[in-house]
């Protein structure tokens, strides 16, 4: 073979054949429309679904405390299907729904949408994605308590014997519930829809009972009747009656988080054709009730729509449709935080796959815990689901407003609307979750701080992790002491050479002669004067999109000769919603003669290095702090190669170096 000059550059292949096993791709939803629907409908609703359960109380019973006059009951009903039609049904399923990334959504999907304009104005916004993914962490806290709770308050409706129970019955319920998360949701997910789809009918039957029997609610229908409901209240008591009606759209940016797992037209099947009618028709029956002047049993307006010996029934298709509720947002806790892993801003976590088929399904132990450490607090503090939808609210609705903002650069950029038409729409639908937000600011003091406390510092951990990878990376490679060319120099000069396939992690892109060769190369070559014959520098990229569909590998030939060995490197590329199974990729590339390496993985040797990280001499107080919580998360964190597969079957040589971060 012909001996390449050292001023050649290194010869480049693109490689986008698929891996022989699925390192991750994209798995698109399975099933017909109707299958898809349904599994929306038990997954996708859950929460938003059992909002009947206590919202409305909240307006006439809870911190509103607004009179039940003819008057009020018509502008309360009004105020809260025209909400749920202006934000569910017209801002996420007809719009937000239409942003998907690669078929995924949610707010990292928004996120890597964005990315690519951080230098053009949406840093910002960036910062305020990250945000608004704690505060869904700290959403998914709320839910499971508020939800069983009010299920299981219905015993006291039945009879009032079982009201010092009703706490430690949803104790249990949720110990149960989160004591299962290690098996996967497979198991109990294929009833999620039917569970659901019965609560929807007997909550729309319950509702159309009550409507038939005082019809003059349908005048509810009326949007002036809101209008005018609100614009006759006080300033303090408008703010308390929007921090009500913000009850009954939460679970509702669900449905843009779940996109990936149904697609958007079974999603909105699912709303319009079931959600939708069956919660109009349910809110319209409790006005109904409340008009005719019907007794509220143990002031549950909800409960008491049933006939008396329907209610224990009721109380356990409840209790069943809350479980579900909260399932579903357990689920999306643990996808959130996998996401989060995969784009680089979160402790690389034990992250447990529960299904072979299904590569979403999940399950994330410190997040399952954590969870449920915070729904049994929140439970024994607050005791009752009416105070605890005073710390309910807050959080959803500083989602809903961040994706708001978030939009109109995705108007502007990928569907190509014009400013006025961007404004037209975003700017009602971003002030309305503006007055949502200031409304349940209200609740802080009673509560609210604890999803904004739990949004905050999980946005402080990703800030600090991104920071702390970008400041390690820095700071090792520069220490890096020789480039490439340096590297090919040495081993076409070598007339000896360490009998071992070596692959050493790149901690950034080794394409071009000029490239600074990873420390760890000049660290082999002072301790043993010599290279391996065969030497592979691995660097992993996560770029910012769900799901990498060609040109996964990069392959940069160095140097290659029959006697001396070779000098390869090797660029792989996963998105966040992959799972990056770096050793799979490697062997199908030696399998495919891509690099030179043996297919048999137990002849390897991967080079590592595990930094011992330093903190600059003059290093600020602030800085200081910053980089001890990053070595707190850094001690909580697996470590990389773990996370990428390696070590299963390949050799580990790990080195420790010192790296001080500035």
């Amino acid at each position: 073979m012909k001996e390449p000059s050292l001023v050649d550059e290194p010869s480049v292949r693109r490689v986008a054949r698929a891996v022989d096993a699925d390192a991750g791709a994209p798995h698109a939803p399975r099933g017909g429309l109707t299958a898809l629907a349904i599994g929306a409908i038990g997954v996708v609703y859950g929460d938003i679904g059992t909002s009947p359960l206590y919202a409305i109380d909240q307006i006439f019973f809870g911190s509103a405390a607004v009179a039940p006059t003819p008057e009020n009951v018509l502008g309360a009903i009004s105020a809260a299907i025209w909400t749920i039609f202006i934000i569910v049904a017209v801002k996420y399923a007809l719009l937000v729904l239409r942003a998907e990334n690669d078929g995924e959504g949610g707010v990292f999907a928004l996120y890597g949408l964005l990315h690519k304009y951080k230098n053009r104005g949406a840093r910002v916004l960036l910062w305020s994605l990250m945000l608004g993914a704690g505060l869904l962490l700290g959403d998914g806290m709320i839910t499971p308590a508020i939800s069983v709770l009010s299920a299981v308050e219905g015993l006291d409706v039945a009879t009032p014997a079982f009201a010092p129970y009703v706490a430690p019955i949803t104790l249990a319920l949720l110990t149960g519930l989160f004591s299962i998360q290690h098996k996967g949701a497979s198991g109990i997910g294929v009833i999620f829809g039917p569970i659901m789809i019965v609560w929807f009918i007997t909550i729309a039957v319950l509702g159309g009972a009550e409507i038939a029997r005082e019809p003059a609610i349908l005048a509810a229908f009326d949007p002036a009747h809101g209008v005018r409901f609100l614009a006759r209240s006080g300033p303090r008591e408008a703010l308390l009656i929007l921090g009500a009606l913000m009850l009954v759209i939460t679970g509702g940016e669900a449905m843009y988080a779940d996109l990936g797992h149904f697609g958007a037209r079974p999603i909105r099947v699912g709303w319009f054709a079931v959600v939708f009618p069956a919660l109009l028709l349910n809110y319209l029956g409790q006005g109904a009730h409340l008009l005719g002047g019907s007794p509220i049993a143990a002031g549950k307006l909800f409960y008491s729509l049933a006939p008396a010996p329907l209610v224990a029934p009721l109380v356990i298709l409840a209790t069943l449709a809350t479980v579900v509720a909260s399932q579903a947002l357990i689920s999306g806790a643990f996808s959130l935080t996998s996401q989060a892993i995969g784009l680089g801003l979160f402790p690389r976590f034990d992250v447990k796959h529960t299904h072979l088929d299904h590569a979403g399904q999940i399950y994330i132990p410190v997040v399952n815990w954590g969870l449920y450490l915070g729904c049994v607090a929140l439970v024994i503090a607050f005791g009752s689901s009416s105070a605890l939808a005073a710390a309910y609210g807050l959080a959803v609705a500083g989602v809903m407003l961040i994706t708001s903002c978030a939009m109109v650069p995705i108007a502007l950029r990928y569907w190509r609307w014009s400013v006025a038409r961007t404004a037209l729409v975003w700017g009602p639908f971003t002030a309305i979750n503006g007055a949502f937000l200031v409304a349940s600011s209200l609740k802080f003091m009673e509560g609210g701080f604890v999803p904004l406390s739990v949004g905050v510092a999980a946005f402080l951990v990703m800030a600090t992790w991104r920071w702390g990878r970008k400041a390690t990376f820095a700071a090792y490679a520069a220490r890096s002491t020789m480039t490439m060319a340096d590297v090919v120099a040495l081993h076409r000069s070598g007339t000896s050479f360490l009998e071992r396939n070596a692959l050493i992690m790149a901690p950034v892109r080794v394409r071009r002669l000029a490239d600074r060769a990873p420390a760890l190369v000049g660290l082999l070559w002072e301790r043993y004067g010599v290279f391996p014959r065969n030497l592979i520098l691995v660097e992993v990229v996560h770029p910012k999109v769900p799901y990498i569909h060609d040109h996964r590998y990069h392959v940069t030939v160095f140097d290659r000769d029959q006697d001396r060995g070779s000098v390869i490197g090797v660029e792989l590329r996963f998105g966040f919603m992959e799972e990056p199974n770096v050793e799979l990729c490697l062997e199908d590339l030696a399998r495919h003669r891509e690099i030179d390496l043996p297919g048999d993985p137990g002849q390897w040797i991967v080079h590592v290095s595990h930094e011992n990280l330093l903190p600059a001499r003059q290093m600020n107080l602030f800085r200081r702090l910053r980089f001890r919580l990053f070595l707190f998360l850094r001690l909580i964190s697996g470590s990389a190669y773990h996370t990428y597969h390696l070590g299963e079957e390949v050799q580990l040589s790990a080195e420790i170096m010192p790296v001080r971060v500035r």
